[in-house]
């Protein structure tokens, strides 16, 4: 039985200690906060109830495989799962409007043409289809194994991108998320739904490579899901997984230093001074330089630790008046200016307008009573640093504008607000460690590699990345696909390729 110090209590943090449990290794999970599930957060307030993080899962299986392979009862046995449908609307800046339905590439499809026209339907299809190539070429690599050592083939964008010839110019084929939206879906609107998945995942989409496809192909082809009571429910779950596997949880317990000893980690070195020795350590929050003094163990030539990611800007709401019967749970009001919207957020000021996400969950547990009602809005945003979000005038102000736009998609908006509550990035990075309150994208193949995370194998032997900043990137899926990769790992050894 090794002992095993796992840093952090995020999901994927979490999920790579039960897995370890099971394998009979001892582990014990030490946070720097007073609970457990780093950014899948909650706020109460009076009876209602908001989540501070994901509000919606995507890719169940990776959950439902945690649950199976460490105890009895399944996901479902452990929380009540239920399919968001329709999965989204969307309020396009000309006024156009479409509702596209959960898990059906056909719906989305016939949607799309009631909405924006004939034509718009098939065009969505085809870049659906290449979107699918994508993912058949790179799943494995970039999400089902480790980082491999020549990680460098995931330079190579796997996006099957058109080749469009041009009169008395070079053929051109499309490399960003931008350009495909620009060349290949060719309507604006189109263009801004696309855009729309890269954003909220925190990518600009003038630079993200065109594998980014992968994000709207994996929403519409394994559904969005909601978790009643909200995503810190799922959250709630995986730790009671892991107490009832024995895995030992320490909170208030700050880790300053991995500890070395005969040149591999040998346990962790706590704020108060005390060290726990340990044969192993998973780090499971975002590495920073110090954490191992003397050496650079992730980084360098192989995969840079990405600086300057963008931050999440709430606002929680809580409204007098019962949900509509034909409220949808999920609503993207898209901005009038894409294009200054991404300078804006990735160049470090202020957004203008916003895209806006509302979440209308249609739970009494996140309400007092029917005749009330808990709204989440949501933009992607400059992280801390760049914008001071600790700035009362700045907050307010961006919080207006959000609730401006919000009021397209929640009839009587302004009118029907009792208490607001506000959280920036400022808030992320104070809570979570995450510097700028930055949230982890996933990673991506293509860019020649720019869109990669440190893999989950160090260089400084026992230490092991896992959760949103390591292979295979941020959101709760991919955060549970390192906890996974980690434990293969510790349990099989070095040469541990991924589960067959």
């Amino acid at each position: 039985m090794a002992r095993i110090a796992v840093i952090g209590a995020g999901t994927g943090a979490m999920a790579a200690a039960a897995r370890l449990a099971v394998a009979g290794e001892k582990v014990t999970v030490y946070e720097r906060s007073a609970s457990y599930g780093g950014s899948v957060g909650r706020h109460e307030h009076e009876g209602f109830v908001f989540d501070t993080g994901p509000g919606l899962l995507h890719l169940p299986a990776v959950q439902r495989d945690l649950f199976v392979k460490t105890g009895k009862e399944s996901l479902e046995q452990c929380v009540s799962l239920t399919q968001v449908d329709p999965a989204s609307r969307h309020l396009f800046a000309d006024g156009t409007a479409v509702s596209l339905p959960n898990a059906s590439r056909a719906g989305v499809a016939t949607a799309l043409d009631g909405a924006l026209g004939a034509g718009a339907g098939a065009r969505w299809s085809d870049f659906m289809d290449r979107a699918r190539d994508a993912w058949d070429r790179s799943r494995r690599p970039l999400l089902e194994e480790p980082l491999r050592p020549d990680h460098r083939v995931l330079g190579r964008d796997p996006y099957p991108a058109l080749r469009q010839r041009r009169l008395l110019r070079p053929a051109r084929q499309a490399g960003t998320v931008a350009e495909i939206g620009a060349w290949e879906l060719a309507d604006p609107r189109l263009a801004a739904l696309l855009d729309g998945y890269a954003l909220a995942h925190g990518l600009d989409p003038r630079s993200a490579p065109a594998s980014a496809a992968l994000l709207p192909y994996m929403e519409q082809t394994f559904g969005s899901w909601y978790v009643a009571g909200g995503m810190r429910e799922l959250a709630r779950a995986v730790y009671e997984r892991c107490v009832a596997r024995r895995v030992t949880f320490v909170f208030g317990a700050e880790v300053v230093r991995v500890v070395e000893k005969d040149g591999r980690a040998a346990g962790v070195e706590l704020a108060d001074g005390e060290v726990a020795e340990a044969d192993r350590v998973v780090l499971g929050v975002r590495p920073r330089p110090g954490l191992v003094p003397g050496r650079q163990v992730w980084g360098a030539d192989d995969v840079t630790v990405r600086a300057g990611a963008a931050g999440r800007f709430t606002v929680l709401l809580s409204l007098r008046g019962g949900r509509e019967a034909d409220a949808v749970h999920r609503t993207v009001v898209h901005s009038a200016d894409g294009a200054a919207e991404q300078e804006a957020v990735f160049g470090g000021r202020v957004a203008a307008h916003p895209t806006v996400t509302v979440l209308r969950p249609d739970d009494p547990a996140t309400r007092p009573d029917a005749e009330h009602e808990a709204v989440t809005l949501t933009a992607t945003t400059a992280p801390q640093g760049p914008v001071d979000w600790r700035d009362p005038e700045v907050r307010r102000r961006f919080a207006d504008v959000l609730v401006e736009r919000a009021a397209a998609a929640v009839p009587g908006l302004r009118e029907r607000v009792l208490h607001t509550e506000v959280r920036t990035p400022a808030e992320t990075e104070a809570e979570t460690g995450a510097e700028g309150g930055a949230v982890p994208p996933p990673a991506l193949a293509g860019a020649a590699g720019a869109y990669l995370h440190p893999g989950n194998l160090t260089r400084l032997p026992g230490l092991y990345l896992a959760g949103g900043w390591a292979h295979p990137g941020g959101g709760l899926a991919h955060a549970g696909m390192s906890g996974t990769l980690v434990a293969g790992l510790v349990v099989e050894g070095d040469g541990f390729r991924g589960s067959r």
